[in-house]
């Protein structure tokens, strides 16, 4: 960069200055991350909620057919 491109490209920040505005820009992502993750949180609360109802998974001994699953012939 020659001295031309320099003085175009602005004046120079102090370092806290810069410092500052990465704490701010951290924080805004922090809170839009945070403001993302509200709703599956409310998701995942209103599932808590919820009793567990067992799936069955295998018919009864008696309501299957001989050797074999129910539904296989």
């Amino acid at each position: 960069m020659d001295d031309s491109e320099a003085k175009n490209a602005g004046p120079i920040e102090p370092t806290s200055d810069l410092s500052e505005i990465a704490v701010r820009c951290a924080a805004t992502n922090l809170l839009d991350v945070a403001a993302q993750l509200a709703g599956p949180a409310e998701d995942l609360k209103a599932l808590a909620a919820r009793p567990i109802e067992p799936i069955p998974t295998l018919a009864e001994p008696e309501d299957q057919p001989e050797g074999g699953f129910p539904g296989i012939i």
